[in-house]
């Protein structure tokens, strides 16, 4: 395989497995949910950069071998012969079967066993992890019930085994299972509420998620059990109030591009013209700006010293996704040979099959919408957004997709999703959690945003935006758990949104009716 067939073999495997993981001797190196890659091609070699908070790591890889849902690459290091292998996995969870398995059978009957010691006066009853699909209950989960009398409490918990994104995940599918026990109960018990038992040390998401749900619908109880002590403690939930969250400071685009004019009318000349016309130039910050076909950023300015010198130049660096190939006479066949596959794939009526067409979709989405917000909410200001928003609490970075205003001043937080998420309630809401906590001690104006607009002191309004076939059955149970003070709106769009983008439905906090839009 030549080195563009090797990259876009990876680049394939990435765009169908964002949730993939990079494995050597066995061994998750990058778990690709949290960690970064970018691909190059020098001197007739395919060159994979990958990195995360913990490593780095480059290599030129010469072979691909797919097997299933598994890519295993052979690679060298620089300056050595001797071959070295990367596996690629759709998944981290590297357990076989057998050992997972084993694994939960063990945590459930633990669970059994520790529940009625911990709970007295209660009985366990009903403990399972059998899959149901139709419900969204996985394996990972184990549930029941605690009884006592006429009352009961639905109880799920996850083993201190599984990923951190499935232990975070348990809150959805306790909500889920309680609304399952309510409305398959055979009437005899009131099933007041949920509790959650997640593994030692592993409750604060949870926590700050637990407390934004609505107390008149069930109570809410949250646990931490310590499997080699056979120890329940409770934890109580808690906001992002007794959390720091931290935002970077705002800065002029209008300056950074003026800035940068020079470096960006020299790759603007080099586009094709069709290019011209649909590709974005957005600042990323005061110093570097950024090209984007439909979300898909190819092409970068930066505004960076010269080595050894305090004078000031543009470099300009090209290539999908992060790829960072630097922009010169001997380079610029290979940005026209860029620019033509781009030209072919990344359009709205390519295809699903190509990897350039289906990379960063929710970035499409959002590319989308940022060109006139009120097709799909007439209250939203189109000319104050803001994209991919760094907000951090504690050691957690969270990116919020679009972050805006209403028409009468009231901030609002858009999640994206283009493909089907059950989780996405959740995650949508600890972003509109940080927001409002940046909006109470009052960051957003000290950081020099929103500048010229009166904020209302009202709460965020959440806004949920997915095509209306990627909406996932159970995203509405969970929204109609959410506290009233989470004003929150669902809204579905047309499933050839690339083309045109039309609202299908929308479904709001204050009532869960239907609404069709023509």
């Amino acid at each position: 395989m030549t080195a563009v067939e090797l990259g876009r073999a990876l680049e394939a495997f990435f765009a169908d497995f964002p949730r993939a993981a990079v494995l050597e001797e066995g061994r998750v190196l990058f778990d690709m949910r949290i960690s970064h890659w970018s691909l190059a091609s020098e001197h007739g070699r395919c060159m994979l950069h990958l990195w995360s908070e913990e490593r780095n790591l480059v290599r030129s890889v010469t072979k691909v071998n797919q097997r299933r849902d598994t890519l295993h690459l052979e690679t060298r290091r620089f300056g050595q012969t001797k071959p070295q292998g990367l596996t690629l996995v759709r998944d981290p969870d590297r357990r076989t079967p057998t050992a997972r398995d084993t694994t939960r059978k063990r945590y459930l009957r633990t669970l059994e066993r520790v529940l009625p010691n911990a709970f007295p006066g209660w009985k366990a009853e009903g403990m399972r992890t059998a899959m149901d699909l139709e419900h969204s209950f996985g394996p990972a989960y184990a549930r029941g019930l605690l009884v006592r009398g006429n009352s009961a409490w639905a109880v799920i918990g996850v083993n201190a085994e599984e990923s951190p994104a499935t232990i975070d995940g348990a809150l959805t599918l306790g909500i889920l299972w309680l609304a399952y026990c309510r409305e398959h109960g055979d009437g005899r018990r009131l099933v007041e509420g949920l509790k959650v038992i997640v593994p030692e040390g592993c409750s604060e998401t949870t926590a700050a998620r637990m407390v934004w749900m609505d107390p008149a619908i069930a109570k809410w109880e949250l646990h931490e059990l310590d499997e080699r002590a056979d120890l329940i403690s409770s934890v109580e939930a808690r906001d992002q109030g007794n959390l720091s969250v931290r935002l970077m400071h705002a800065f002029d685009p209008g300056r950074a591009l003026e800035r940068m004019r020079a470096g960006i009318d020299r790759l603007t000349a080099l586009l094709p013209v069709w290019m011209r016309e649909w590709t974005e130039v957005r600042a990323h910050s005061a110093t570097e700006v950024g090209f984007l076909l439909h979300g898909l950023e190819y092409a970068r300015v930066r505004h960076a010293a010269m080595p050894g010198s305090f004078a000031m130049r543009d470099e300009i660096t090209f290539g999908a996704g992060a790829h960072e190939t630097p922009l010169d006479e001997s380079t610029e066949g290979m940005f026209r040979d860029l620019m033509e596959r781009l030209g072919e794939s990344r359009k709205a009526s390519g295809s699903v099959r190509d990897p350039l067409f289906r990379m960063q979709a929710e970035r499409w989405l959002e590319s989308e919408l940022r060109r006139d917000l009120a097709e799909i909410e007439p209250g939203l200001r189109g000319d104050v957004v803001y994209s991919q928003v760094p907000a951090f609490a504690g050691r957690d970075r969270a990116m919020l997709d679009l972050l805006t205003v209403t028409r009468q001043g009231r901030l609002a937080v858009l999640e994206l999703k283009a493909d089907e998420d059950l989780h996405l309630p959740l995650q949508a809401l600890d972003y509109w959690a940080r927001v409002r906590q940046l909006q109470r001690t009052g960051e957003f104006r000290k950081l020099g945003y929103f500048a010229g607009v009166e904020l209302a002191d009202a709460a965020p309004v959440l806004y949920l935006v997915a095509p209306a076939l990627r909406v996932h059955p159970a995203n509405e149970i969970v929204l109609k758990h959410f506290s009233p003070e989470v004003p929150w709106e669902l809204i579905a769009l047309d499933e050839q949104w690339r083309k045109r983008r039309r609202v299908i439905f929308r479904k709001r906090a204050t009532s869960s009716r239907e609404s069709a839009v023509p």
